[in-house]
């Protein structure tokens, strides 16, 4: 058994139950590659597959992204964090989550965070076909 940190190893759980742990994740220019790659990896999966990551911000998102595949679920570990989802009609919404709370990010629905200080997250993703668009 090997011990890993969430944050910089994520987790894929799959069919059959199966947990996963992903190779390292680069929190720099090579993270859409290392996103890609993933999608390759647990292709077998399908939509059915999850990635279970967590994130330490200490500034705003700098992009929105989506995800077609499936809901996902955003757990606020500390600090507060501020989803902002574009709903389908074109409203957005706000949603501040503080530690211990989570919101879920509907599946087609972009999404973006403010951070006013720091703030940690842990994610469970549906993310195969997941797009990414500049904020």
């Amino acid at each position: 058994m090997s011990i890993n940190r969430l944050e910089t190893h994520p987790i894929h759980l799959g069919l059959g139950a199966r947990a996963l742990a992903q190779p390292e994740f680069p929190h720099d220019e090579r993270a859409m590659q290392w996103y890609a790659d993933y999608g390759e990896r647990n292709a077998e999966d399908g939509n059915e597959g999850r990635l279970v990551s967590m994130y330490h911000f200490t500034e705003d998102w700098s992009g929105w992204e989506m995800h077609p595949a499936g809901d996902e679920v955003v757990v606020c570990l500390s600090g507060t964090l501020e989803l902002i989802q574009e709903l389908p009609d074109g409203e957005t919404r706000t949603t501040r989550l503080e530690a211990g709370e989570y919101a879920i990010n509907p599946a087609g629905v972009w999404h973006t965070a403010n951070v006013a200080d720091a703030a940690s997250s842990r994610f469970i993703t549906a993310g195969m076909g997941t797009q990414h668009r500049p904020r």
